[in-house]
């Protein structure tokens, strides 16, 4: 379950980009000791623009609030830019990492995001909006996060491909 954090007044005030901050996962566990249970937690965090760039972050203390704000600090420290067909991605890909793996395809427009938690927070925050996803193998927000990330940053654009085979457009697609 994500959550959305509103902190976009105080975006404004430091003159920085508006971004987008979705709480993807919250976890709380405890250590018993002598004087009994002390309790922490990690918050796993997703940050962007809405405009094709986005981060992940995880964040450890012992508050939930001081948790998220690591994360979210982790999460534009880890930014990159992703390669964006309009307002879906340009090709089929499967993102894989650990046991996490998940496929996602590129919807027409009027599809909307088709996916599970995980998946959707980044999604949202990369300013994706019509896409299909099926989480194939492991569940575990965490992958998830880390598999549609890898599978992001390995698509690319007919144009950068066809840089890269010093080709036209037109001879790539067909």
């Amino acid at each position: 379950m994500a959550y959305n954090r509103d902190r976009g007044s105080r975006e404004r005030e430091n003159n920085g980009p508006e971004l987008i901050e979705k709480v993807v996962y919250l976890n709380r566990v405890s250590k018993t000791v002598k004087g009994g249970r002390v309790m922490k937690f990690s918050a796993l965090v997703v940050v962007g623009d809405g405009k094709g760039t986005v981060g992940y972050g995880l964040g450890k203390a012992a508050e939930v609030s001081e948790a998220i704000m690591k994360g979210i600090a982790d999460a534009k420290k880890n930014m990159v830019k992703i390669s964006l067909a309009g307002d879906t991605i340009p090709h089929e890909i499967i993102g894989k990492f650990g046991a996490g793996e998940v496929l996602l395809k590129p919807a027409p427009e009027g599809t909307g995001i088709i996916a599970g938690g995980a998946v959707r927070a980044v999604m949202e925050a990369v300013g994706i909006s019509n896409i299909r996803s099926k989480c194939l193998r492991s569940n575990n927000p965490q992958n998830v996060v880390k598999a549609t990330m890898q599978g992001l940053q390995t698509l690319r654009t007919p144009e950068e491909v066809a840089r890269i085979r010093t080709k036209t457009v037109e001879e790539i697609v067909g």
